[in-house]
């Protein structure tokens, strides 16, 4: 993961570089919490409190406010001079967070503790592939990224639509190089590595595959990952609260969840609910 944290802030300093990145992100003022606040151990929401005002109470970084003024000017208007302040607190009235409750500690604690959270299991596959594919077009901006600066994609013959689906979109936006080996085939698959002279490669597999029935080899996928240096991901759909002593699925059963990057699930399966999940390691 240190690999791919390193291209993701060189991909933000080439934004930087061709003035294409400002910071547009509100930034919460920090409200004391009162004597005696429990929002520490709160679970459940009951009633308005004081967080709720900083869901639309903002204070914008001074530059970005700077510039955001004097682009609202009229061409050829005067502008804001150097010498006058601008700052303070302002009310954001442009996000949906009608009710304030994205500030609610209890969300907040959630959020923080859990995971990433898609509609479905389909999508959390699509998004998680479409935003690597995004790290080479940062680093490409205005043109299309170059072969070494596009992602290697290796994937299981027989990896679930949604994967193929992610590859191939990333694929067409000429952000990827994909590589697909023989199903559960290590060797094929360390050969495709071995020849393959790009430098971000992932490689992603279902754990357990959906229509064979049978397990992706994750020891010796751990093993190749410790040897070349990919990022390694999995989809868990099938085995998530069904496999492990802890419901932790296969990265538990082989006790290498640690060697896990990235682990994709479904809720709507043994879980008896609805929607997807990214989560780290």
């Amino acid at each position: 993961m240190a690999s791919w944290d390193h291209w993701v802030e060189a991909a933000l300093s080439r934004l930087a570089s061709k003035k294409l990145l400002r910071s547009t992100r509100p930034i919460s003022v920090p409200l004391p919490p009162p004597p005696g606040d429990p929002s520490e151990g709160l679970e459940t929401f009951d009633g308005p409190r004081h967080w709720d005002r900083s869901s639309v109470e903002v204070e914008i970084e001074e530059p970005t406010l700077r510039e955001w003024l004097n682009e609202l000017r009229s061409p050829g208007g005067e502008t804001i001079g150097e010498d006058e302040k601008v700052g303070g607190k302002l009310l954001l009235f442009s996000g949906n967070d009608y009710l304030g409750l994205s500030s609610h500690p209890a969300v907040r604690k959630a959020a923080a503790k859990d995971c990433l959270l898609c509609p479905t299991g389909f999508a959390a596959n699509m998004a998680f592939l479409s935003a690597l594919g995004s790290v080479s077009a940062l680093l490409a901006v205005g043109r299309k990224p170059s072969k070494d600066e596009r992602i290697a994609i290796f994937s299981d013959a027989l990896n679930h639509a949604s994967i193929i689906d992610g590859i191939h979109l990333a694929e067409r936006r000429q952000e990827a190089e994909v590589f697909v080996y023989r199903h559960c085939d290590m060797s094929h698959l360390n050969a495709l590595l071995l020849c393959c002279k790009m430098e971000k490669k992932i490689v992603i597999t279902d754990s357990l595959f959906s229509m064979d029935g049978d397990f992706a080899p994750i020891g010796k996928l751990v093993e190749l990952r410790k040897k070349h240096g990919f990022l390694l991901a999995i989809d868990d759909a099938h085995a998530t609260l069904v496999c492990g002593e802890n419901g932790g699925g296969v990265p538990e059963v082989h006790e290498c969840e640690n060697d896990v990057d990235i682990c994709i699930g479904t809720l709507s399966k043994a879980a008896g609910c609805q929607g997807g999940f990214i989560a780290c390691r």
